[in-house]
């Protein structure tokens, strides 16, 4: 059976925070998770886990080499093994490696509209301070402000950058020139990139990824490093396996200062499953990429053509990134009270998010057509 042909039915047994952070009544198109079946490789080790009650302590040797080996075949990227350390999600590498290569009170760059958590993972966990350097709108996309940045890395305060690859919630996939300049820019101020590649696996057709890293091997003095995990692409968040790559000029620092105790939120069935989907899971995420290819061209001719909507053509990922006339600061509160949909709110992605939402297409035709009517609806009933 097709990967996204679960039921609305269906989809409302599940228990996870997509399907039971608003009521029964609201149609869920906001955090990013799938409305996919899971990856029979994964599903299969899964299966086999629970069916010999292996269920204990995660063991997370095999995980570097086999990221090392997804990545040399998706990137011809060389990921040396024993700079790769796993821990539970994206959000927690990041923050220990601001913890471990800057200064408290420090000021560490992200690019807004961009993912919530960066703020407070930030400000609030790690006690840096937010400098922004907000992307470019330009031409119905998004791009790095690379003038913004040079300006921002030559202040002695800034110690790092946390840069999103591709971007979330733009869907922008950073050329390899932006990525060039940013690590000489990098390199010549002495700032750390902190690159959150969490998405990378999912660059859809017309766009290629190149990680961050293998930029910054072409140019001398980059501190760099990468994060990554199968949460996202094969949609397993819940089971919590993320891999923090380290350059080599920073991996002793990281290594000797990040200390056990933050390994200890990797799961064990996070392991199995991030295993089955590096090794296993190339069938279905090719499926997958093929599916999210036609749904971005539903949603983004379906949004298009209502007066006042404004999506961002997705070069990566399943999460639209939407402009609406009319409806305030926030449109996603507007359409949840009036349409019953759920998106993501813009404000929460920075100052530049008023006006706009996040909505997720990963879901089946009859659901992307459902948000297109129900949008479409709101929309015009502001306008009239």
């Amino acid at each position: 059976m097709p990967i996204d042909q679960t039921s609305l039915g269906e989809l409302r047994l599940r228990t996870s925070a997509k399907w039971r952070t608003y009521p029964a009544e609201v149609l869920p198109a906001w955090v990013a998770e799938m409305d996919f079946t899971l990856a029979e490789p994964i599903a299969k080790a899964l299966h086999r886990a629970v069916d010999v009650s292996d269920t204990g302590y995660r063991w997370a040797d095999q995980v570097p080499t086999a990221l090392a080996s997804f990545a040399q075949r998706e990137w011809s990227w060389n990921v040396d093994p024993s700079n790769v350390i796993v821990l539970a999600d994206v959000m927690s590498s990041i923050a220990q490696s601001l913890l471990h290569l800057t200064d408290p009170g420090s000021e560490v760059v992200i690019n807004p509209p961009v993912y919530p958590p960066f703020f407070s993972t930030v400000e609030k966990v790690t006690g840096r301070k937010v400098r922004e350097v907000p992307l470019v709108a330009e031409a119905g996309r998004y791009r790095l402000d690379l003038d913004g940045l040079e300006r921002a890395f030559a202040d002695r305060t800034v110690q790092a950058f946390v840069l999103c690859s591709p971007h979330n919630p733009t869907g922008t996939v950073h050329s390899v020139t932006d990525l060039q300049e940013v690590a000489r820019l990098a390199a010549a101020n002495d700032v750390v990139v902190i690159s959150d590649e969490i998405h990378a696996p999912m660059t859809l057709a017309g766009s290629e990824h190149v990680p961050f890293m293998r930029v910054a091997s072409e140019v001398s003095n980059v501190r760099a490093v990468a994060t990554m995990s199968a949460s996202k692409t094969w949609n397993i968040p819940g089971l919590k396996c993320a891999q923090l790559v380290a350059g080599d000029s920073v991996v002793d620092q990281l290594t000797e200062g990040i200390p056990i105790e933050a390994t200890y939120g990797v799961g064990h069935f996070g392991v199995l499953g991030t295993l089955a989907a590096y090794r296993e899971g190339a069938e279905w995420r090719e499926e997958m990429l093929e599916v999210l290819d036609d749904r971005r061209r539903l949603l983004f001719d379906g949004l298009n053509g209502i007066d006042g909507v404004r999506m961002v053509w997705p070069e990566a990922s399943y999460l639209a990134w939407v402009q609406f006339d009319g409806l305030g600061d926030d449109p996603a509160a507007v359409i949840l009270d009036e349409a019953a949909i759920a998106l993501n709110s813009g404000p929460a992605f920075g100052a530049s998010g008023a006006g706009h939402a996040r909505v997720n297409y990963a879901t089946s035709r009859e659901i992307v057509e459902t948000i297109i009517d129900g949008v479409g609806s709101v929309v015009e009933s502001h306008a009239s």
